[in-house]
């Protein structure tokens, strides 16, 4: 490290230096005297580290856990008509679809983010850990519920109340994740210059965060992946290899920022990472303990790719080829940034060889199976889905004024049909829902609707003509 002067000059001058406090060059002359002498030592350092392949195995298996478990919840969630409401609380979390605008002021946000990091670094740091400590928790929370939720435990619900959270009378087991999760988020935020084990911590928190927000997060079309990648692409191309020629030290905007600048009073760390030590023995890890990052954008935003291939997948039945092509690529293009990293020993955009990977893939499978057009603009999500397997209580709009043997209370139950959607945890058949149906209930006859429906027209006027006979019945 420099100790000062100019340093944009700094990198030219091959004359080596040492530095030595003064308080340990006190402590040798007394314990020495005064005839000491002095040698340097530079070790080899490899040129990639053991820690690659950790960081490879988190961030592909987070992109594919990540995607498939989006575009399944994503497509069940389109299957079921009516959701069942767990008392007070609710399973299923909400999606943000993306649109044009909200991509560009997204990537409006960012650089002004970044821009404001760079020079008020100090005072904006504490915010962004302020912030991912509320992110991590609550994506903590949302990964484990469903594991949590499975416990034959903590079933019970707390008393009736008037506070702000607990008035929706959370299950025990629940408030009890919940307090977990807010804790291991905390003990992250007071210990989290720990290097020895801080980021083992704050990577399981990055994962658990960015597998929340490819689940909450939705792309609906390939255009809008597109648009958002492209844009994404540039946005991390500038920071990373542009912005040296705009800055005073020469130092690009990106790497300063996700490093943390040399000159930071605090020497806090940015969290938005996943962070894995060196490996390797070198004796320079008695000095300094460096790390190896890989930013949450460089996760998420592929992510959300994989997630529409696989959305698409189901739709068309594909047997998720789109799907594994896609994650392929994805590993495919961290391997090549680990190679450029390699090469050029400074820090790279992940984006710039990650987003041709994922988007070229993905584009070449959709023209080689010949759906480009639909996957381009996602109308099957609309459109062509089967409607799910219905149960309908049988009504005969034409004979209910008719039967008058029948009694008044066996009329009136027939005219008003019931509609039920069971939860399509697998490919059940409607054959299996009617004889799951016939064991739980006293009618007579029960007919299974198929995934034909009459169309348009001839749909609304059965529906007119029925709704007219059951109020001519009534009244």
């Amino acid at each position: 490290v420099p100790p000062g002067g100019n340093r944009s000059q700094y990198e030219e001058i091959d004359i080596p230096v040492a530095l030595l406090s003064y308080a340990d060059m006190l402590d040798i002359g007394k314990s020495f005297g005064s005839s000491v002498k002095g040698a340097m030592y530079a070790p080899n350092e490899p040129v990639l580290d053991y820690n690659m392949v950790i960081i490879f195995v988190m961030a592909v298996g987070t992109v594919a856990i990540g995607g498939y478990w989006a575009g399944s919840r994503d497509v069940k969630k389109r299957y079921m008509k009516h959701k069942r409401d767990d008392g007070a609380e609710k399973h299923d979390d909400e999606t943000v679809d993306v649109t044009p605008i909200m991509i560009c002021v997204f990537v409006v946000m960012c650089c002004s983010m970044l821009v404001l990091l760079y020079f008020f670094y100090d005072h904006l740091v504490y915010v962004i850990i302020g912030i991912f400590c509320l992110a991590a928790s609550i994506g903590l929370y949302s990964c484990l519920s469903p594991f949590v939720r499975r416990f034959p435990l903590g079933k019970c619900r707390i008393p009736d109340n008037n506070l702000p959270y607990f008035h929706k009378r959370p299950q025990v087991r629940m408030l009890l994740l919940a307090v977990f999760c807010i804790s291991v988020s905390v003990v992250w935020g007071i210990f989290r210059n720990e290097d020895q084990w801080a980021w083992v911590l704050q990577d399981a928190l990055g994962i658990a965060f960015c597998l929340y927000m490819l689940k909450t997060i939705r792309l609906p079309t390939f255009k809008g992946c597109t648009l958002l990648l492209l844009v994404l692409f540039v946005y991390d191309v500038f920071f990373v290899f542009i912005t040296p020629f705009l800055t005073k030290t020469g130092e690009s905007i990106m790497v300063e920022v996700a490093a943390g600048p040399s000159d930071s009073a605090t020497h806090e760390k940015l969290p938005m990472v996943l962070k894995v030590p060196r490996l390797n023995s070198s004796p320079l890890a008695l000095c300094d303990r460096p790390f190896s990052l890989l930013g949450f954008g460089d996760i998420l935003v592929p992510g959300l790719l994989v997630a529409y291939c696989h959305r698409f997948d189901i739709q068309v039945q594909s047997s998720r080829v789109y799907f594994v092509a896609c994650t392929i690529a994805y590993g495919i293009g961290l391997l090549v940034t680990f190679v450029a990293l390699a090469l050029m020993q400074m820090g790279q955009p992940a984006l710039l060889y990650l987003v041709p990977c994922t988007l070229l893939t993905s584009f070449a499978v959709a023209l080689w199976r010949k759906e480009l057009a639909m996957f381009w603009t996602g109308s099957g999500f609309a459109k062509d889905l089967p409607q799910p397997p219905l149960v309908i209580a049988p009504v005969n709009c034409s004979q209910l004024s008719k039967d008058s043997n029948v009694p008044a209370s066996q009329q009136e139950q027939m005219t008003n049909p019931t509609l039920h959607v069971k939860d399509l945890h697998g490919p059940t058949s409607a054959a299996e829902e009617l004889a799951d149906t016939d064991t739980k209930t006293d009618h007579s006859e029960i007919s299974v609707a198929q995934n034909e429906e009459p169309a348009g027209q001839n749909k609304d006027d059965l529906e007119s003509k029925c709704l007219t006979a059951e109020q001519n019945h009534l009244e």
